[in-house]
């Protein structure tokens, strides 16, 4: 089999809901399946993305899920790798199917998060070292993004009014997405004002943590074209690379670089050899793209991905925000959907909301956000512990 199709795209909105995640992913599932115009019935493999923090059945996500749809005796399975799991869960799913071993996959995340920022699983583990950036050096998440932003400014002299500008970009978009949590429009001013939260970054500047649920139904291009689909939206690339050796760019929750002392840093730092490897198996580059949904857990660190992906040089992101490029309507529009800026992080469903966003959009039917004209859409996030994350779709 040459290709494997998006049939159907669902969500449930993001929120703080405070249900049981299964509720989440089985309304997504539900509204992925009758996008694909199929039933239940139909699918014959299950991948889901697993969420730690509900106790044991998120270890089993692909059988909770399954389960709660009710026992069709499809084969499942589960993986975690922390933001960057919906993308696992859709590179499964697509390998079975170009494996010949099934037509039709239904990918599902879902995820019921705590009030604040996420702290570490209980226990004591010196052995792990995001339990250790909590407890040695204090660092929740908040913190270590204001480290990224204070590299920004630190390298390239972005400010405070540069990330602000971020937040209006994706406000606005948001603000025309039905699923988004927050779907208010702001003002560079009001993100300035905002608590101050990890010096630069103000509390406007930062993700939520959210409540949310997002599916995906894939299928061979045989089978789609046995269905009547008309034009399904083809994943051209799933790219979920580690890093390379040396690792010379000092990243939570990683304390201390590799040394180059024998060995040459490699090419590219890990989040832009994320994105190269999905360029690579695509055969298309940053000039192809006609939209990216990029990892925004902050306003600054948008501005990193727009560099990683290539789309300007290194320290050229704010001018290409400031220029339009980057907003609706503009060049190459980032984070369409609103980003994380308007949803917050759900992590299971992140990067599978991401390739929601991507079919919708490649489908023309995102409305008031529609990127005229798209054809070709990227988008990357990375999960902790090395886990890279980017997915190409094209119409």
């Amino acid at each position: 089999m040459s290709d494997v199709v998006i049939l159907g795209a669902g969500m449930h909105p993001w929120g703080k809901w405070g249900r049981p995640f299964v509720e989440y992913g089985v309304a997504a599932a539900r509204a992925a399946l009758r996008d694909a115009g199929l039933e239940w019935t139909d699918v014959r493999f299950v991948v889901g993305a697993d969420t730690i923090r509900n106790g044991y059945p998120g270890f089993v996500a692909g059988a909770t899920f399954a389960q709660a749809m009710g026992w069709n005796g499809a084969r499942i399975a589960s993986c975690y790798a922390a933001c960057a799991s919906g993308a696992q869960a859709l590179d499964i799913a697509r390998t079975r199917i170009l494996a010949g071993l099934c037509d039709v996959a239904l990918v599902v995340g879902a995820d019921s998060t705590p009030k604040g920022f996420f702290a570490p699983v209980g226990g004591d583990r010196p052995d792990d070292p995001d339990w250790l950036r909590f407890r040695l050096l204090g660092a929740t998440n908040p913190a270590y993004f204001a480290l990224y932003a204070r590299r920004r400014m630190a390298l390239y002299g972005d400010t405070a009014e540069d990330f602000a500008a971020v937040k209006v970009k994706n406000a606005l978009a948001g603000s025309a997405n039905e699923n988004a949590r927050y779907r208010e429009t702001v003002t560079a001013a009001q993100v300035l004002a905002s608590p101050l939260v990890a010096d630069p970054l103000r509390l406007m500047d930062i993700c939520a943590t959210s409540d949310g649920g997002a599916a995906l139904v894939l299928a061979s291009a045989e089978f789609a074209r046995r269905h009547g689909a008309s034009r399904p939206v083809r994943l051209a690339a799933v790219s979920t690379v580690t890093p390379s050796f040396p690792g010379t760019v000092l990243e939570l929750p990683d304390f201390a670089t590799d040394s180059t002392a024998a060995v040459p840093p490699p090419e590219r730092p890990f989040r832009a050899s994320i994105a190269h490897a999905a360029y690579e198996e695509a055969a298309l580059g940053p000039d192809d793209l006609s939209f990216a949904e990029v990892y925004d857990l902050s306003t600054a660190l948008e501005l990193d991905w727009v560099e990683d992906l290539g789309l300007c040089a290194r320290g050229e992101a704010a001018k290409l925000l400031h220029a339009g490029d980057t907003a609706l309507g503009g060049r190459i529009p980032v984070n369409p959907s609103g980003g994380l800026a308007s949803f917050g992080e759900a992590v299971p469903a992140q990067a599978i909301a991401q390739v929601c966003e991507l079919t919708w959009q490649l489908r023309g039917v995102a409305g008031a956000r529609q990127v005229e004209g798209a054809r070709i859409g990227l988008a990357i996030n990375q999960g902790l512990f090395g886990h890279g994350s980017s997915i190409i779709a094209t119409s």
